[in-house]
């Protein structure tokens, strides 16, 4: 029942994951809570690593959730479960989409998608936030800020939209500063 249940909550999030992987990150990370598969801190790690491996990010994140809870079976299951949907709709898509090219309800629909696009991906940015710049509870009033986190969100942000460091580059430059700035100072 565990891989059938894991298929399933995949799926649910591949059907409604309208907005690409990083919109999907509120709904897997909801989802695995509910279903108590990881923590929260587990989850921000596991899709830190998705975010370095080749392939994109949900995909990546279901498949090392999978993985995580059910071993190599789960992790199939889990990326099984996330595409099947996008498959599904997109082969009915690409079939009628000279027919409904003009449609101007689903024209419509997809106009309102984007704004929530955006707000399921600023609910991941709000979301990793909490995890690698803020400790503790804001609503129980207990939050301190990691300052080792701020100086590399901070760096990485000037380096990738000042200076146009390239993201892989980026991304070693922030390992580099964690190393440092976590372990060594």
């Amino acid at each position: 029942m565990g891989l059938i249940n894991l298929i399933l909550t995949f799926a649910k999030i591949g059907l409604v994951g309208f907005g690409g992987g990083y919109a999907m990150i509120p709904l897997i990370q909801t989802e695995i809570i509910n279903h108590n598969w990881l923590a929260p801190a587990e989850f921000a790690d596991i899709v830190a690593v998705s975010q370095m491996t080749p392939g994109p990010v949900a995909v990546n994140a279901a498949t090392f959730i999978g993985f995580r809870t059910y071993g190599i079976l789960g992790g199939f299951c889990a990326t099984l479960g996330l595409l099947l949907p996008s498959l599904v709709i997109i082969t009915i898509v690409a079939h009628m989409v000279d027919k409904f090219k003009q449609n101007h309800l689903l024209q419509a629909a997809l106009l309102t998608i984007r704004p929530a696009a955006i707000g399921l991906i600023g609910s991941a940015v709000l979301f990793f936030a909490s995890m690698s710049i803020f400790a503790g509870d804001l609503r129980a009033g207990d939050l301190s800020v990691y300052w080792q986190g701020v100086v590399i969100f901070f760096t990485i942000l000037l380096l990738s939209k000042k200076f146009k460091v390239h993201p892989i580059t980026c991304v070693i430059i922030s390992a580099l500063l964690g190393i440092l700035l976590f372990t060594l100072i």
